[in-house]
């Protein structure tokens, strides 16, 4: 029910009534993806594509309630933050039942793309490029003093060209301002910093403090990825890699990476996470390498360019070669352009 001042709220729920979705315009697709807490279909509203994340309400009263706070969480972040590296908000609903709509970004997930790509690394160019973009989106979202927790190339999208990651998935994001009230499990635990979970003998529902920083960790690991293209702690499960994280304080080998880039994951991912850098800091980073291995423009000689009617002494060494290449009629030989090449139109086939 609308309020006067335009906001939409059902308990926690609470929206601007320029971002309510009305289901009757929403056709949905087919499914895209599936994750712990809701299923995202490809789908259409207002003759626009766009993805459709429906999160189940849940069973017992209990489980209904942590779900609608997490989407309630969700929509208010997405509606709160733009940038050109996030997925863009299009609108949300509550009922009949909970639904985020974002843009469709049909470059599939970076998880997918590194996958496509092994055993194959991606160009060094290319790798610090995606680390720029999912860098520029957490610095944007920690501008306004919001946590992802979960970054891991599973939440990071391609845009149809594969040129572009956005980032996704808010669904664990939290203000920094109400860390003091988070739970320890959040996350996936082989990107995930190890003050989230590192008293793994934490009683149900007792607290954690952390910051900002967590993200700078999980962001050292996925660009330590990026870099390999390999699964991080390879060799172990989830949990035998948070151990090795939090309790030996180990990491995946920096050996192989350049100097630098080395300096850069590693300075992520130490373990006080105050000793970490900042997004801004990390972006100055990423751009002073990527300056470093990125080769000068070659400098071409000036090009002189004569009249058609010059006339040099007879002296100049290109007289003569200028004499042969001309007719009587004076005509400057033609030039032979060669042709150029000539230069997908995504089509919605199914709602239901």
């Amino acid at each position: 029910m609308g309020s006067g001042n335009g906001f939409y709220s059902v308990e926690e729920f609470s929206l601007d009534a320029k971002w309510l979705i009305d289901p009757k315009l929403l056709f949905v697709g087919p499914k895209i993806g599936e994750g712990a807490h809701a299923k995202v279909y490809e789908g259409k509203y207002k003759n626009q594509n766009v993805a459709i994340k429906i999160v189940p309400k849940g069973e017992t009263p209990e489980e209904i309630a942590k779900k609608e706070a997490r989407f309630a969480r969700e929509v208010a972040m997405l509606s709160r933050v733009q940038h050109k590296n996030l997925v863009k908000f299009i609108g949300a609903c509550k009922e009949p039942v909970m639904v985020i709509v974002t843009e469709l970004l049909l470059g599939g997930t970076l998880r997918k793309y590194l996958l496509n790509m092994r055993p194959r690394c991606l160009d060094t160019h290319v790798a610090v490029g995606f680390a720029l973009d999912i860098a520029r989106a957490m610095e944007c979202l920690h501008s306004h003093g919001i946590i992802h927790r979960d970054l891991k190339p599973e939440n990071l999208i391609l845009t149809a060209d594969q040129k572009t990651v956005k980032l996704a998935d808010f669904g664990l994001a939290r203000e920094e301002s109400v860390t003091e009230m988070m739970t320890a499990e959040t996350g996936t635990y082989r990107w995930m910093a190890p003050e989230l979970y590192s008293t793994v003998t934490l009683r149900h529902g007792e607290k954690k403090h952390y910051n900002h920083k967590v993200d700078a960790y999980s962001f050292a690991i996925v660009l330590w990825e990026l870099s390999h293209n390999k699964l991080p702690f390879e060799g172990m499960s989830n949990l035998q890699a948070a151990y090795a994280a939090a309790f030996k304080n180990v990491r995946p080998s920096a050996e192989n990476l350049p100097e630098e880039l080395a300096l850069i994951v590693t300075s992520c991912w130490k373990e006080d996470p105050n000793a970490r850098p900042n997004f801004s800091q990390i972006i100055q980073m990423l751009l002073r390498y990527l300056s470093s291995i990125t080769p000068p423009e070659p400098v071409l000689p000036p090009r002189i360019y004569t009249s058609e009617n010059a006339v040099l002494p007879p002296e100049s060494p290109g007289t003569s070669s200028l004499m042969v290449v001309r007719d009587d009629s004076a005509e400057t030989p033609t030039m032979h352009m060669e042709n150029k090449p000539k230069g997908l139109f995504f089509c919605f086939n199914q709602c239901y």
